[in-house]
């Protein structure tokens, strides 16, 4: 078996693309949020009743959530990790989340998981998100 070792991605650049989708949700900007997600990356939620197996399945989640007046107020990172291996990292942290919604505005404390994955083309593209609730 042959072939070339995938590059491993530096800890900066992964704490970047994480901050890059912290800013976009926080921002409610699905299209830049989306955009840093691969076609095929998956997303567990523990406020959803199953796991969504393409991104977008969780686009038209997205829709009908703004559709029904919901919107992020503020999202923050803290406590946040960095594994990284050839090809890839994943990314933990705590995310502080105010979230307006048509019943009056909400707010969660919650773990996060971002896997990523070294693109082609050097660039580092998510391939699944993982919430939990904070106990």
């Amino acid at each position: 078996m042959s072939g070339t070792v995938p590059p491993v991605p530096a800890e900066d650049d992964v704490r970047a693309a994480a901050a890059a989708i912290v800013r976009a949700f926080a921002a409610n900007d699905g299209d830049a949020y989306f955009a840093l997600f691969s076609d095929d990356a998956t997303f567990v939620f523990h406020t959803e009743p199953a796991r969504l197996d393409i991104r977008s399945a969780y686009e038209e989640l997205w829709r009908t959530w703004i559709a029904e007046g919901w919107r992020v107020a503020s999202c923050r990172s803290s406590d946040a990790r960095v594994q990284t291996f050839p090809g890839g990292a994943v990314f933990t942290h705590t995310v502080h989340t105010a979230v307006d919604t048509p019943d009056g505005p909400e707010s969660s404390i919650e773990r996060e998981t971002i896997v990523f994955r070294v693109t082609d083309a050097g660039s580092l593209v998510a391939v699944h998100e993982h919430l939990s609730p904070q106990p």
